[in-house]
């Protein structure tokens, strides 16, 4: 059996992977392999601290995907030789002053609520934990179960082990006989046929004609990376998160010491790099960490994570011959090792998870419509 995958960030090439392993011939369609939303993202896998009112269906998907990514990452590195940069040193969330501990203390009840095992500290044990810590920070949120991997190398290993399955063009069509999906039409021209397409083109589904409507939208978000000056490595040796006046922003320490600052949320035009987005973050870290003005700025990036209406991924059958996985959000590197089963069973046609696939499937907001229209 031949799939052919189109898009290759870190949903589609894990998904690509796993077909493979499962005895798959498998083409991935994607003009600039992992350079989309898996190139910006910071890489946290984080099922606690990504908690938020409004979206408890979200965390049993997070948490059961991070509970399995442990043997994922060492079943890719073995098969790769790459470091994924993958630690498992705890998160800080902190509070930047007063007024942010009264949301930080509610947020860290949901987290209990909900399962998790959280700490609440005080600001001065926080900063024990991480001098680097600035003197406002009024207190923090320790969870230990909250992790990073740095997507860079996770997409990298995955392009090196599919490699001579790539094909560097943009699909732009799907190819139907009128009652299902028979491969896809490139943009040189060319047409690959398949037993099954999976469509994981993130926030471009919706530009692959043939493809029918899946209510996903583009929010666009800038990251920063940094390299602290010798003297003051590691500036941070844990993830920080914190709430600023309510805003979020987070630094993601790297094994080689460098550091990942994030990340806005904007849905607007601008394509490029936001000022405005850019100069929000250095001034919400300064108030957490403020050694981080003294770093040096590497590398600045924007990119469109795919939402949907819920946040919850859009996984599921288009017809006979085609799959879609998309609407991941800013989850899509902690909701890989369980997106790609769920979108391999799918394609495989495999018994998966009944219920979580009812939840994530693309079709639920149309079937919410019409519950909504017979009352």
């Amino acid at each position: 059996m031949h799939a052919v995958v189109v898009g290759a960030g870190i949903i589609g090439l894990a998904t690509a992977w796993t077909l493979a392993d499962r005895g798959w011939a498998v083409t991935i369609v994607d003009p600039r392999p992992g350079e989309g939303a898996s190139y910006a993202a910071a890489g946290m896998l984080a099922p606690a601290s990504e908690v938020v009112w409004g979206q408890s269906p979200l965390h049993p998907l997070m948490r059961a995907s991070a509970d399995q990514y442990p043997a994922f990452a060492e079943r890719l590195a073995a098969a790769s030789g790459h470091d994924l940069g993958y630690t498992q040193t705890e998160t800080l969330v902190c509070a930047a002053d007063v007024a942010d501990v009264a949301s930080l203390r509610e947020l860290s009840e949901l987290q209990r609520s909900l399962g998790e095992t959280v700490e609440l500290v005080s600001g001065t044990s926080a900063r024990t934990l991480e001098p680097a810590l600035g003197p406002g920070v009024s207190a923090a949120v320790r969870i230990g179960g909250d992790h990073a991997i740095d997507p860079r190398r996770v997409t990298a290993a995955l392009i090196a082990l599919m490699s001579g399955s790539i094909v560097r063009r943009r699909a732009v069509a799907l190819i139907s006989d009128g009652r299902r999906t028979r491969g896809v039409a490139l943009d040189n021209g060319q047409n690959i046929q398949a037993d099954q397409v999976v469509v994981c083109a993130g926030a471009d589904t919706g530009s692959i004609e043939g493809m029918p409507d899946v209510p996903v939208r583009s929010v666009w978000g800038d990251v920063v990376r940094l390299c602290a000056p010798q003297r003051l490595q590691p500036l941070v040796t844990r993830t920080i998160r914190a709430l600023v006046r309510g805003r979020a922003v987070y630094l993601v320490p790297r094994t080689d010491g460098s550091l990942v600052l994030g990340a806005t949320t904007r849905e607007d035009e601008l394509a490029g790099i936001s000022a405005g987005g850019v100069h929000q973050l250095l001034r919400d870290i300064e108030q957490v960490v403020p050694g981080v003005l003294e770093c040096e700025i590497t590398d600045v990036t924007a990119r469109a994570r795919p939402g949907s209406p819920d946040d919850l991924p859009l996984i599921g059958r288009v017809d006979d011959g085609c799959v879609v996985s998309t609407g991941y959000f800013r989850h899509g590197i902690l909701l890989a090792p369980l997106g790609a089963r769920l979108t391999a069973d799918l394609t495989a046609g495999e018994a998966g998870d009944a219920g979580t696939l009812s939840m994530v499937a693309p079709d639920r907001f149309a079937s919410a419509t019409r519950k909504e229209e017979r009352v």
